[in-house]
């Protein structure tokens, strides 16, 4: 599978993909290294002791660039990244950004996309909390692009313990959710580790199980892929991201109900009351019998006894 990284580029010099990686343009330079770091999340393969492996280790990586040569990233080059990487080939498009603003454009360029049976996986919120207008923090949960978009697959975060770290940016309806706090992954040359955190990691291992999918069941299309991801997922507020149940679970057909095509069952009617109510009454007369009979045997003797005078 191709999976193509739209992101701040991936450095074509790591050892963990190297042979596998095919940039446009500047895009197999990475200054920043997001990109390096999410394409070794999908696909990184194992180059020695303590090595970082991707969730996908044989795919290959599609490098674009969504960004300026610095990190900065804006809805017109993402959408023409993501139009670029389903140009040449790539099954599953992640994209490392969440945009505020662009969602037309974006909108396009998805639709684009799913016309050609790509799958976009996108964080559902930046790695860090974005300042307000006022210049502070805004903690504010709201729609982030191009993650909102319907046919997009929408990632969020959480840590070692299942949730979120408390200084996370607040996300809002997330579709998946996947492990994102104090990930190790790689850069963008040599073989050193570096640890990050957000939800654009949290994408990157999802883009690598989907790729995952694609190459094990080559004949899913990318809506069937997501749908695994979706309901295979381990059950939760978000449902987690569960790789190996997305590779072997077996779903009921779309658009089915439980017992569908089968004939309706037909319950035998209420059993009538009237025996029961005679039961009871023949075991309530019984035990009334049976009480005298048992009073009489401790009665009669001793009344005769006393040759029925009254005690003393």
């Amino acid at each position: 599978m191709t999976v193509a990284v739209v992101d701040t580029g991936v450095g074509e010099q790591s050892p963990a993909l190297s042979g596998r990686v095919t940039a446009e343009g500047e895009a197999g330079k990475d200054c920043v290294g997001h990109g390096s770091f999410a394409a070794g999340l999908i696909a990184g393969a194992p180059t020695g002791s303590g090595a970082v492996t991707g969730v996908a280790p044989a795919a290959r990586i599609l490098a674009v660039r969504g960004t300026d040569e610095y990190g900065n990233g804006s809805a017109q080059l993402v959408a023409q990244g993501i139009e670029s990487a389903v140009d040449n080939g790539a099954e599953v498009v992640y994209v490392g950004l969440a945009l505020n603003t662009g969602d037309d454009e974006l909108a396009r360029a998805v639709a684009y996309a799913d016309s050609k049976d790509a799958l976009v996986v996108a964080p559902a919120a930046p790695d860090v909390v974005p300042d307000g207008a006022d210049g502070k923090p805004d903690t504010r949960a709201r729609k982030y692009w191009p993650a909102s978009i319907p046919q997009v697959l929408s990632v969020a975060d959480y840590g070692p313990t299942g949730t979120r770290p408390e200084d996370a940016p607040a996300v809002l309806a997330p579709d998946l959710a996947a492990p994102g706090d104090s990930v190790v992954g790689i850069g963008p040359e040599g073989s050193g580790h570096f640890i990050g955190s957000g939800s654009s990691l949290a994408a990157a291992y999802t883009a690598g199980a989907a790729a995952l999918i694609r190459s094990y069941q080559p004949t899913l299309s990318a809506a069937q892929v997501s749908r695994r991801l979706l309901e295979a997922a381990y059950p939760d507020e978000v449902p987690k991201l569960d790789v190996y149940a997305g590779m072997t679970v077996v779903l009921p057909p779309r658009g089915t109900t439980a017992g569908a095509g089968t004939a309706p069952a037909h319950l035998p009617p209420a059993a009538p009351q009237e025996p029961r109510e005679r039961s009871l009454l023949l075991g309530g007369g019984a035990l009334v019998v049976v009480l005298l009979v048992g009073a009489a045997i401790v009665i009669v003797p001793r009344g005769k006894a006393r040759r029925w005078r009254a005690a003393a």
